[in-house]
């Protein structure tokens, strides 16, 4: 009997200790566990990919956009000989295309109409292409084409709405022209990692015939019209973080902008864009920084055929933009090779080239 109950006192004092012991290493834990571990409704660590149930609004995290501006398209005439003599539709981008696709978005003009028709000789001024080749455009990794230019009407309203197919069908986007005056004067709009980019684009009427301008119900490009485009940009603002327009405009192999695209320029940053593209002139123009927003007359040729030398060195430009602001432009020098494959260069012509833009980064 008394060894039973000195059995039942033993117990009792070990389940005693025990739970002493067990409660002191709680309290000692105890700051390790409560830096892990919060009451339901809070959370120590934050996912971007998560959304959190309490709050009525979801926070999005973007990263920064990289969009890549080249010159002239030209894929008719030399360039389609070259082409068809290497039997590669892809041949023109081949050298450059790797650089393309660094880019989330990647913008160009495009001087040729993608249509069926006849072969285009040497040294015709009527520029048209095999549909085929809008296809070659997309895998280069060109999001979106402007057709404001003189050469998108060559082939007239047939040849140019055949291009609108064509170009769609393949994934690519223009801007610039359209079946009517209402869709060439609109912009396309492109939105990646949650930043909205609207696109506009227009040419000189001192480079193209009245009858190249978009109608009430007529296919065409959309006219360098200050009030238009004005219109158009605040418009776009209302949906797009940044709006980009497109020119057509200036004398041919003259190193300086004309009037008429400084004024045009201008007026569209007062409007409220961020950036004013040039192409046309077929050389490096320079470029000019106002009120805070690039301008580049023209970044020269990315794909043509013409000989002189200063027609196949030009410059592409790299944008990146964050949600808030365009962030830095990175210019690379291209040689075009073979009168048809551009490939970038870095040697001292390559600085050369790029000092052309008489601006600095």
């Amino acid at each position: 009997m008394v060894k039973t109950f000195l059995i039942f006192i033993a117990v009792i004092f070990f389940a005693l200790a025990v739970g002493f012991f067990s409660a002191e290493l709680f309290d000692f834990a105890k700051p390790y566990f409560s830096a892990q571990v919060e009451s339901p409704d809070k959370q120590i660590f934050t996912s971007p990919v998560f959304e959190n149930k309490n709050s009525t609004t979801t926070a999005v995290f973007t990263s920064d956009v990289f969009i890549i501006f080249t010159g002239d398209v030209m894929l008719s005439r030399g360039v389609a000989r070259t082409i068809k003599d290497n039997n590669d539709v892809d041949y023109p981008f081949l050298k450059i295309r790797d650089y393309l696709k660094t880019a989330d978005i990647v913008f160009g003009n495009l001087e040729t109409a993608l249509t069926q028709g006849r072969e285009i000789g040497p040294g015709e001024m009527v520029f048209r292409a095999d549909p085929e080749l809008a296809h070659s455009l997309r895998r280069a990794g060109f999001s979106v084409m402007s057709l404001a230019n003189n050469h998108s009407m060559n082939f007239g309203q047939a040849g140019i709405k055949e291009t609108f197919l064509n170009l769609l069908e393949a994934g690519v986007d223009y801007c610039g022209a359209g079946n009517n005056s209402d869709e060439a004067y609109s912009p396309v709009f492109i939105s990646k990692k949650g930043i909205n980019f609207a696109f506009l684009a227009f040419t000189d009427s001192d480079v193209i015939p009245a009858s190249y301008q978009a109608g009430t119900s007529t296919a065409g490009v959309a006219f360098m019209d200050i009030a238009k485009m004005q219109k158009a940009v605040k418009s776009a603002q209302e949906t797009a973080d940044f709006v980009i327009v497109s020119m057509h405009s200036g004398y041919e192999y003259k190193t300086n902008p004309n009037n008429r695209q400084i004024n045009f320029a201008h007026s569209a940053v007062d409007a409220g864009a961020d950036l004013v593209i040039g192409h046309h002139p077929h050389i490096v123009q320079k470029a000019e920084l106002y009120k805070n927003k690039y301008i580049f007359y023209s970044l020269g040729n990315f794909v043509f055929d013409q000989r002189a030398t200063n027609t196949r060195q030009a410059v592409i430009m790299k944008a990146i933009f964050n949600k808030a602001k365009l962030l830095e432009i990175e210019p690379q020098a291209i040689f075009i090779e073979n009168f048809s494959q551009p490939i970038i260069i870095k040697d001292e012509t390559a600085r050369n080239i790029i000092s052309r833009l008489k601006i600095k980064f």
